[in-house]
C-alpha cells in the first residue's frame, strides 16, 4: 500500500512512498503529512471470520490488509508487547457500563493509557528498521501528557534510536511528568517547555521541517522521525481497536453482525477518532463517530458550525489536559480525504497565517455526516465521574467527556463504544475530589484516597513514581529547544 501528501507534492519528493518510508519520514510537502492512497475493505466477511480471533491475530489481519512492508518477524516481535499488559489475551477489555453504553478500556499497558495501544508495537517497528538500513534516527515526541511516557517506554534502550520528548511544564498530571522525568536510559532525553501543547507540537513540527536542523543532523549521520500521531506508524495501531472493539460487542451478544454502533472518542490530537473514520471507511459498521472535547473546545464548533477558530484563542488549562490542545493535527487527514489535497492545503495554509478556517456548506453537511460533536466542562465532567462510580464504575476525567456526548448527540437507540484513554491513577486529584467533594490532594494523597473508597489497590508502576530519581529536570524556552537536543547528540 502506498501512502501520498495531504498538501500535494512539491517536486522535490516522490509521489507516492512506502508504509516503512512514511514511518521514518512523517513529514511530507508543503508542511503536509502522509495518508493511505486507499483504504482495504474489512466489512462483514473480515468481522465474521475474526469473531474468535485474539487481539494479536486481529492486528497481524489488519496489517497484511494494509499490505505494510514490514517483515513477518518484526511485525509478530511487535505484537508480542501486548503480552505485557494486564490480559495479554485481551489487551483491550470493553465492559459494559449501561444497558447500551460500554467502555472500551485502552489503558491496560505499561505507562497506563491508551498511548500503549499503538506506541509499544510501533517502538519495536521503527527500531527494526533502522537496524536494518543502520541509520541512527533521532525521534520527536511533543506531549500533552500520555504521548511523552508510552514513546519513552517503548523507545528505552532499543538500538539505533534516540528520543527527544517535550512537554509543556505545568501542564501535565503529577503522575505523567513523574513517568517523563524519572527515566533514566541514555538514548532518551526529556525537556520541559514554558508554554503548553500547542507550543511543543508547534515546536516539533517546525524542527520536522526545518531544513537547517535536519542539515545538522545529517552532519552527524542521524535522520528525523516522530512519535507523535503525525506519523501513521500510530494510526495503523490505533485504528485497530476500533474494529476489536466491535467484535467485542458481537462476542458479547450486545449487537448483531452488522449492527451499527456509536463510537465515541475524548478528543485531542485527533488521532484516536481518525483510527475509528478509517475503521468505518473500511467497513464497520458505524452510525456516527461522537467526538468529546473539553472547554478546548475547537473540534466541536468545527464539527457543529464548520469553523476552525484559534485567531482569538488560547489553551485553557482543564481536569482533562490531555485534550487542552487547539491545533488537531489530525484532523488535516480528514479534510485531505474528504475534499482532496488542493483544498486541504489552502485550509491548513489558512490555519497557519489567519488562524482560523470556514468550510463551505456542502463540506459542513459532509463533514456532519460523519461526525456529531460536543463538549464538557470539568464540573460536568466531575459529576459524571461521582454518578458512574456510584453505579459501579470507575473512569478518568477523559472518559467523563464521552458521557456528554452520549448523553447529547446520539440521535439512534443504537448501542454506544467510549473509549477510556487513561486508567484513574493518572488524574487522581480530579478523580478524588469527584468523589469526595475534598480539592487540593497532592497525587499520592489522592491515590490513596480512590484506592480506599472504592477498594481497589495502586498499581505498583504508579505507586513506585513517588520514590524513583529525578533524572531530567530540564525546563527551557522555546527558542532554546534546538540548541538543548543539539546539546544531548553530542
Amino acid at each position: 500500500m502506498n501512502f501520498i501528501e495531504t498538501r500535494g507534492n512539491d517536486g522535490t519528493r516522490p509521489e507516492r512512498i512506502s508504509f516503512s518510508e512514511a514511518i521514518l519520514s512523517p513529514m511530507s510537502s508543503f508542511g503536509g503529512i502522509y495518508s493511505p492512497e486507499s483504504l482495504p475493505d474489512l466489512g462483514n466477511d473480515f468481522l465474521e471470520r475474526h469473531l474468535n480471533a485474539d487481539y494479536k491475530t486481529l492486528a497481524r489481519s489488519i496489517l497484511a490488509a494494509f499490505e505494510v512492508d514490514i517483515e513477518q518477524q518484526v511485525i509478530d516481535q511487535a505484537l508480542d508487547l501486548y503480552d505485557h499488559f494486564d490480559d495479554p489475551g485481551n489487551p483491550a477489555p470493553v465492559v459494559k457500563v449501561k444497558d447500551d453504553l460500554y467502555v472500551s478500556e485502552l489503558y491496560h499497558g505499561p505507562t497506563r493509557a491508551f498511548k500503549d495501544m499503538a506506541l509499544q508495537p510501533f517502538g519495536v517497528v521503527l527500531s527494526s528498521l533502522a537496524q536494518a538500513r543502520n541509520e541512527e534516527y533521532l525521534i520527536m515526541a511533543a506531549t500533552s501528557g500520555d504521548t511523552g511516557p508510552a514513546a519513552l517506554e517503548t523507545f528505552k534502550n532499543r538500538n539505533n534510536v534516540r528520543v527527544v520528548c517535550l512537554y509543556p511544564d505545568g501542564g501535565t498530571s503529577d503522575v505523567q511528568r513523574l513517568q517523563m522525568v524519572t527515566e533514566d536510559a541514555d538514548n532518551l532525553k526529556v525537556i520541559g517547555i514554558h508554554g503548553d501543547f500547542d507550543d511543543a507540537q508547534s515546536a516539533l513540527k517546525m524542527l520536522l521541517g526545518s531544513a537547517s536542523f535536519n542539515a545538522r543532523l545529517t552532519e552527524k549521520n542521524i535522520s528525523l522521525s516522530a512519535a507523535n500521531s503525525v506519523n501513521f506508524g500510530r494510526i495503523i495501531f490505533q485504528l485497530m481497536y476500533h474494529i476489536h472493539s466491535y467484535l467485542e460487542l458481537l462476542r458479547q451478544g450486545a449487537i448483531k453482525l452488522g449492527e451499527k454502533v456509536y463510537l465515541d472518542v475524548p478528543s485531542g490530537n485527533f488521532g484516536n477518532a481518525l483510527g475509528g473514520y478509517y475503521a468505518m471507511k473500511m467497513g464497520l459498521p458505524v452510525e456516527k463517530i461522537l467526538i468529546a472535547s473539553n472547554q478546548n473546545n475547537v473540534l466541536s464548533s468545527l464539527i457543529n458550525d464548520g469553523v476552525y477558530d484559534i485567531s482569538d484563542s488560547s489553551v485553557i488549562a482543564t481536569t482533562s489536559p490531555a485534550m487542552d490542545i487547539l491545533k488537531s493535527s489530525n484532523v488535516e487527514r480528514i479534510l485531505f480525504d474528504l475534499f482532496g489535497r488542493e483544498r486541504t492545503k489552502e485550509l491548513m495554509l489558512q490555519l497557519d497565517s489567519e488562524k482560523r478556517y470556514k468550510l463551505t456548506e456542502s463540506e459542513l453537511a459532509q463533514l456532519q455526516t460523519i461526525f456529531s460533536a460536543d463538549f464538557c466542562t470539568d464540573e460536568e465532567g466531575k459529576k459524571y465521574i461521582q454518578d458512574t462510580f456510584n453505579d459501579g464504575y470507575l473512569m478518568d476525567p477523559h472518559t467523563a467527556t464521552c458521557f456528554k456526548t452520549y448523553q447529547t448527540r446520539r440521535h439512534k437507540p443504537l448501542k454506544t463504544i467510549v473509549y477510556s484513554t487513561a486508567e484513574w491513577t493518572k488524574f487522581s486529584p480530579t478523580i478524588a475530589e469527584a468523589l469526595t467533594g475534598k480539592s487540593g490532594s497532592s497525587d499520592i494523597d489522592a491515590l490513596k484516597a480512590i484506592a480506599e473508597k472504592a477498594n481497589i489497590k495502586i498499581p505498583a508502576v504508579i505507586n513506585d513514581l513517588f520514590s524513583k530519581k529525578i533524572t531530567q529536570d530540564v525546563v527551557i524556552d522555546k527558542a532554546d529547544i534546538e540548541k538543548e537536543i543539539m546539546r544531548f547528540l553530542k
